[in-house]
């Protein structure tokens, strides 16, 4: 089962937990399985079409990922919100 990494402010929305462990054979599917768990996290990574926001960056096993990537039982995903700022 793919485990997903969260940090702030996605991590505070997800009940203050970093790490979920979910089913999923795609990065999309476990992202749709995130935000059934944790409704709070709704609209914040997927957007109403239950597309990848522009912001969100997924990375799996370190490795830039995307909606489509596979996944296996082991993997590790981190869902990062881009920072921006001056």
């Amino acid at each position: 089962m793919p485990h997903v990494h969260l940090r702030e402010p996605l991590k505070r929305l997800a009940g203050n937990r970093s790490e979920h462990a979910l089913e999923g054979a795609t990065v999309g599917e476990v992202l749709l399985a995130l935000e059934r768990a944790q409704p709070a996290l709704d609209g914040w990574i997927l957007d109403e079409r239950d597309v990848l926001r522009r912001h969100i960056n997924v990375f799996v096993n370190g490795e830039l990922g995307g909606p489509d990537t596979q996944l296996g039982a082991g993997d590790r995903l981190d869902i990062l919100p881009a920072i921006s700022g001056g």
